[in-house]
Order: structure tokens, then sequence, then C-alpha cells
């Protein structure tokens, strides 16, 4: 019996799953069939494939393989960590950055209870109970379902120019941060893919998402209607309504009077969750920063002391606006947008140095 003629009695009577025929992609693994599934299994989908299957289109940061033969998720997940990995001839590759890992302002897990809003306040407790910094940036994790990157005042800092060519470019998001807000040397094309690999493994499940019974048994039902597209197109509209699809950032002045401070009542305990949570993520011996922080008074009384001041030492000032460079070097303090760290928390904190430098 000639082999074509097996496939097709396969096929009419279903032993051959289709999808098989398929040409391969970068995405493959995340576009798999899911007509038959219930939905208790749908929640332990990606969000990408359910969107796919449903006829979404594809997003133009899918991995690309023919630009980057020697992409791969644990070079990217390498860089991301370490800021090096091992390159196509087998050597290491030179350091990206020499004083920042993305890891410095990025999670790679939740940070956000609800992930369509960007509650500060509701960040820092779902923080403080999973364990996790108190980071400048945006995590990384569901970074490949956001629409657009670099939002908001972010053109003010790098400029309406640049920030429009990498608005709606993850790839060109990523060569920005390395060389702005890294300080470091441009990526290569095959590292950008590999980072991008590995950010494709952090996208948002199904699971992630707030549902309801009906909501998600509508998702199935048209799942299981190819042809309804109009029921599938809502479908699509319904999931996307569960997340945000950017991360806003409004920057924050420092308030007018620096010793009178915001106005507001400073609260010591939260106050204390966001230095250790914040400011001993990078400084603590030094991490990824030139001054060094402890909870020693010391170090207390140094920060309590410039609070009010116009120095870089300010917490109002670096928080609120960051830092330049020194002459010769190339670290610098990234600031908080008003989405990552409130004013009633910087309150918080001056609260606590207060309340903990007294002699």
């Amino acid at each position: 019996m000639k082999w074509w003629y097996f496939l097709l009695i396969a096929l009419s009577i279903g032993l051959f799953p289709t999808y098989l025929l398929r040409p391969l992609s970068s995405t493959s693994e995340y576009v798999a069939p899911m007509n038959a599934m219930d939905p208790e299994e749908l929640l332990r989908q990606n969000v990408y494939t359910v969107l796919h299957n449903l006829g979404d289109s594809a997003p133009p940061h899918v991995v690309n393989d023919s630009s980057a033969t020697y992409a791969s998720k644990q070079r990217g997940r390498d860089l991301f960590f370490k800021g090096m990995t091992i390159g196509p001839d087998g050597s290491t590759t030179p350091v990206q950055s020499k004083m920042f890992k993305c890891w410095a302002c990025h999670n790679t897990v939740r940070e956000d209870p609800d992930l369509r809003k960007h509650d500060p306040e509701a960040r820092l407790q779902y923080a403080k109970e999973h364990g996790i910094p108190l980071l400048p940036a945006t995590t990384v994790y569901g970074i490949v379902n956001r629409q657009s990157f670099y939002n908001g005042d972010w053109s003010k800092k790098y400029g309406p120019d640049i920030v429009a060519k990498v608005r709606h470019n993850l790839r060109q998001a990523i060569q920005l941060c390395a060389i702005g807000c890294a300080q470091g040397r441009p990526l290569k094309d095959w590292e950008i893919e590999s980072i991008l690999m590995f950010f494709w493994d952090l996208q948002y499940k199904m699971a992630d998402l707030d549902w309801t019974a009906d909501e998600l048994e509508f998702v199935h039902r048209a799942l299981q209607r190819p042809h309804d597209q109009a029921m599938r197109d809502s479908a699509i509209h319904l999931i996307k309504s569960k997340y945000a699809p950017f991360s806003p950032a409004t920057f924050n002045p420092p308030p007018a009077d620096r010793k009178a401070g915001y106005g507001l009542q400073g609260r010591p305990e939260v106050g204390r969750d966001v230095y250790r949570m914040s400011c001993l993520h990078c400084h603590k011996n030094g991490r990824f920063a030139y001054l060094y922080l402890d909870e020693d008074p010391f170090s207390l009384k140094l920060l309590r002391k410039h609070f009010p001041r116009y120095s870089r030492y300010s917490a109002y000032q670096v928080i609120c606006w960051g830092t330049e460079p020194l002459p010769g070097k190339r670290f610098y303090m990234p600031q908080y947008t008003k989405q990552r760290m409130s004013p009633q928390q910087i309150e918080d904190l001056r609260a606590y140095l207060e309340q903990q430098a007294q002699p």
C-alpha cells in the first residue's frame, strides 16, 4: 500500500493530528490546536495560544528564527540575569553593561494582583506577600502580551523621535533599554531574539486572568466554532480586556517645598517595606550602585539628612528624577514613575527614616 494512501486513511478517521502537517515555526509550541480542550485545561494554556487559535493576528515580536540562527531561550536568560552568554563561536560574549543587569530594574514574575490596573499600593502589598522587590521598571512577565512600550512621559526623557520608533516595536524597545537604560553596548540580532525567546516563556497564562465561569465557557465555545468569526472576535476582545495592553508612565516631580514634603501622613511601617524592597535591592552591598546602604543607623541617618535637600543623595530627587552619570562614570540612578512609587509611598519612606534615625 502506498504511504500516501495510508496517510489519507489516517487523516479521514482522525488517527493523525493535522497540525503536524503545518510548517514548523518558532511559535509552533504556542499554537497547537485546542478545539477539543475542556475549560479546565483551557486555564493552563498560554494567552497567545488561545488568541492565535481564535484567529487573532500574531504580534510583530514573534521570534524570527530565520534572522537569528544562534538564538535560544537559555542565552536570553543568561543575558537577562548575567549580562553575558556563550556566543556562536563558543566563547563568552562581552558583558552587555558594566553597570546594570536587566533584573536590576525588572522582575520576571507577576507583580500586580489585577493585571488590568497599575496601582502602586496594591503592587506593594502583593510584592510583600510574594517576596519580590519593588522595582522602577515594569515586570517582563507578560511583556509579549503588551502592545506598546516606553509609554507616557518616557518621550520626555529619550525624546519623541526615539520613543516613536520603539513604542510598538519590542525589539527596538529592548535595544533602547540596553543602550539608554543599562548604559551598555548594543545587542546583536541573535541576542535580541534570544531575549525574546526568554520573554515568550514569561507570557500570561489564561489562569492569570480573572474569569467568571460563564466567560470561560464562552471562550471555550468560541474555540469550537471555527466558522463563527464574530463569536471568535468577541472572545479575543474579552481575553484582551483582562489585562492592560501597556504600562503607563507619569513622571512625578518632587514636592515644591522639600522640607514640607507632599503634605501626606507617612506610615513608617510601610516605609520600612519600601526601603527593604526598593532601596536595598540595588544598594545593599553596592549590588548595582556605588552608594552602599543597609539597615545600619549610619545609612538611615544619611538618607534622612539629605531627604529634604537639593542633592543627588536626596530621596525626593533620585526617586522622582533619577540621577545623571558622574563624569567619567556611566552609573546612574533610574527614576520611579508615579505608577511605580506613589507620593504616599515616598512619604512613607521618609517617615520610616525619621523614625529609625532618631538619636
